[in-house]
């Protein structure tokens, strides 16, 4: 293992290599010897299972970040090396030592909204379900941080239920854009390495014929295949806890409290390495319980301060790391609505303002989870449940502080915020648009009217009230001087961005890479890379813009399925 700060081979980039999951957790006993295992079947035990990636053929450079291949320490010109390209589409048989040829699948069970299921996997056990096409390839030291590396359509592995284990370019962009804007947007997330494509390989999926209302896909298309590799700082979620958590719970086999304790301990070791390593088991627990509610809470009330709606937060979506991960039906919210959802399958559970409930279940499964370690010690049972039951207070902190801060307030004003929430939905106000206008500290609301879906002149009542509410939020706010504006000003427009990655502006970019035109990819990556920043004329015209009346229901730009 060696930490460098500049990678400009594969062979430096070996040196990095640490593998700490595989070297210290269990693999799968019933695991393929030559790691060619991609069919479906049940996995009892073990906490991974090695599984060599299917390379996607003639793979094609589209992008790569440059800003985090920065940060990672590696040289740009890598992203279009030759056997950069074979490892990151797939090919791992000629990584050079100490790079592995193969890489690792994992389990986790599944909870919806606080529910237990079984039956989404095939054999109806839950012990089919995990990473169906994600293969980790890598994990190591990267400018003194450790990172592993995800290829998202790896090909099969164990746990994909009969799929192909491929991704398609379409969701392949989605993924790749949205982390690195969420990143630069300030929000926890996993990050974008690479994107490459494959110039002949194609894959059917179900999708919307052009122009449709339908809820569901109602064609069959061929996509491009196409591999990006995801980073983060582990791949661990509630999901995976939570399997472990159901075996060591029902006993279903000699190992299973061992590998739930080793999984937690492991969770530790890679997220929260401030839990001092010498407290016993039980310590640890309640400490990692506070930490990952801490984490998840500023994650949720950051997801909506920025306008995101995840789509589909069941368990298995959750990191424990308590960063965004799995960018599949996500969507950033246009018109102001508490019960968005870009999600058809993803109901009211999911939608935008009812995050934090869905965030409050899926810790509650983790806690749940963590129980059969605890289960003879009345006392730390007792404590965990306690931080259990104070999430909605957390949450609720959370929040409050959030909406102050993108309201400029020190402290939040109830009645005022509750008058806008109600004036917003009224108006059908774009959301983005509306805290960026009013971070400028209008003197009236004409500069806030560039937001609002419905013209309200001839509504007496409705512009009455905008103006009395605009009146009161400026007696509430500091604006006594004109440095005291400006500076209220420039702190409001860090935290409502200008910019977001609005799904109108994702269709035409993955379609114009269909016939191999990546332009508007890397047009996006500039601009949702600096969504704070004033702009060109040009782009403040283009994307600092409500969404179209042509657009709205239209299926896959206003709502989409599960992506592929």
């Amino acid at each position: 293992m060696k930490t460098t700060n500049k990678i400009k081979t594969l062979n430096d980039l070996s040196l990095c290599a640490d593998y700490t999951f595989i070297d210290t957790l269990t693999p799968d006993p019933k695991a393929n010897d030559d790691k060619k295992d991609h069919f479906p079947r049940e996995v009892f035990s073990g906490h991974y299972v090695p599984v060599i990636p299917t390379a996607i053929k003639e793979p094609l450079y589209i992008t790569h970040s440059k800003n985090f291949f920065k940060e990672l320490g590696l040289d740009d010109t890598l992203a279009k090396n030759d056997e950069f390209i074979k490892i990151f589409s797939g090919d791992l048989s000629n990584a050079p030592k100490p790079l592995l040829n193969y890489g690792w699948a994992t389990g986790y069970a599944l909870s919806i909204y606080g529910t237990e299921y079984y039956e989404q996997c095939p054999f109806s056990s839950g012990n089919g379900y995990g990473d169906g096409r994600a293969i980790s390839i890598f994990e190591g030291i990267l400018n003194g941080k450790r990172w592993e590396m995800q290829l998202k359509g790896g090909g099969r592995t164990p746990y994909c239920r009969g799929a192909d284990g491929k991704a398609v370019l379409r969701s392949s962009v989605r993924e790749f854009l949205a982390q690195e804007h969420m990143d630069s947007l300030g929000v926890s997330t996993s990050r974008s390495l690479s994107l490459y494509v494959s110039k002949s390989e194609t894959t059917q999926r179900p999708w919307f014929s052009n122009g449709s209302y339908s809820k569901n896909p109602d064609i069959m298309i061929n996509e491009p295949v196409a591999i990006s590799t995801r980073v983060a700082s582990s791949f661990l979620r509630v999901g995976q806890l939570e399997l472990f958590g159901r075996r060591a719970r029902k006993d279903e086999h000699p190992d299973a409290f061992k590998e739930l304790r080793d999984i937690v301990l492991h969770t530790i070791d890679r997220e929260y390495q401030m839990i001092d390593q010498n407290l016993p088991l039980e310590d640890k627990i309640i400490d990692l319980a506070i930490s990952f509610r801490d984490r998840v809470t500023s994650l949720v009330a950051n997801w909506i301060r920025v306008g995101y709606t995840q789509g589909n937060f069941n368990s298995d979506n959750c990191a424990i790391g308590g960063f965004t991960l799995d960018y599949g039906p996500f969507g950033f919210i246009d018109m102001f609505d508490p019960r968005y959802q870009p999600w058809t399958g993803g109901g009211v559970h999911f939608s935008f303002l009812n995050q934090p409930h869905a965030a409050k279940q899926n810790f509650h499964m983790f806690c749940t989870a963590l129980k059969p370690l605890i289960q003879s010690d009345d006392t730390t049972l007792a404590q965990l449940e306690k931080i259990d039951n104070d999430f909605d207070a957390m949450m609720e902190n959370k929040m409050v502080k959030m909406w102050a801060d993108k309201l400029g307030l020190k402290s939040l004003d109830t009645d005022l915020f509750n008058e806008l929430i109600e004036l917003m939905i009224n108006t059908d106000v774009d959301y983005t648009i509306f805290f960026r206008e009013l971070s400028h500290i209008p003197d009236d609301i004409n500069p806030l009217q560039k937001s609002f879906y419905n013209e309200i002149f001839h509504d007496t009542k409705l512009l009455s009230r905008w103006e009395k509410w605009l009146e009161n939020w400026k007696v509430a706010i500091d604006v006594s001087s004109l440095e005291s504006k400006q500076k209220l000003s420039k702190q409001m427009k860090q935290i409502n961005p200008k910019y977001t990655l609005r799904e109108w502006f994702l269709v035409p970019a993955y379609n114009q890479a269909h016939s191999g035109d990546y332009t508007l990819i890397k047009e996006l990556q500039e601009v949702m890379n600096n969504p704070y920043e004033e702009q060109s004329k040009l782009i403040e015209e283009k994307y600092y813009q409500k969404k179209p009346s042509k657009f709205f229901n239209v299926a896959g730009i206003s709502h989409v399925s599960c992506s592929s």
